[in-house]
């Protein structure tokens, strides 16, 4: 599946806010939305013109993908997923990209970002009910026990990812046992849980035209 390989931090110059994909850089003074915080760009200072209500719809959903990491086409197919369920459409959506196995080892404090959370999937350091699962995308379900592999519990990179989950806190539909490297999800993501400002609303109506 394709993906963004592009400088990230332009990302969050983009969008106008942190979108935190650089983990614990985002948290230091490194952190270049801090040093530049106006579009990329050599116009990028420049008075900016009135945002069109399009153009407001355009950027939340550009905002929310990129937060996740996904393409369009897989962004769009989670929206028609979520419209073809009852319920709240925007809602919906959200509890799709929650419920992304990459997303709910970053929210258990396993990686200390989306990007490196699908890397350590991808590698095959993750079970899901003590089998094996190198899928990002794999929808978790209540019940699911998401843990570190054995063999990768010694590796200094995941240790101080779990030093840093407090920063972060872990959502209510989780349940996290960092001492023993599991977690387990318990309900179904709420969309209290998601604390991003994300305004869902915008990307249902820019969708639905």
């Amino acid at each position: 599946m394709a993906r963004y390989s592009g400088p990230v931090c332009r990302l969050c110059r983009r969008e106008g806010l942190k979108l935190f994909l650089k983990g614990e850089r985002c948290y230091t003074e490194k952190c270049a939305y801090e040093r530049r915080a106006y579009v990329p760009g050599m116009h990028g200072q420049a008075r900016r013109s009135k945002v069109s209500e399009y153009g407001r719809q355009l950027r939340e959903k550009q905002k929310v993908k990129r937060m996740y990491g996904l393409m369009e086409k897989q962004f769009r197919h989670y929206y028609k997923l979520a419209a073809k369920r009852e319920g709240v459409t925007g809602e919906n959506l959200l509890r799709y990209l929650e419920r992304r196995l990459d997303n709910t080892v970053y929210r258990l404090g396993f990686a200390v970002s989306r990007a490196e959370a699908r890397q350590i999937v991808r590698h095959n350091h993750i079970l899901v009910n003590g089998r094996r699962c190198n899928i990002p995308s794999a929808q978790v379900k209540v019940g699911d026990v998401i843990e570190i592999r054995e063999k990768s519990r010694e590796q200094a990179r995941l240790t101080e990812s779990l030093e840093a989950v407090d920063r972060r806190g872990v959502p209510a539909w989780l349940e996290a046992e960092p001492k023993h490297f599991k977690g387990k999800v318990t309900s179904l993501p709420q969309r209290a849980d998601v604390t991003a400002p994300i305004e869902e609303r915008l990307i249902v109506e820019l969708y639905s035209k």
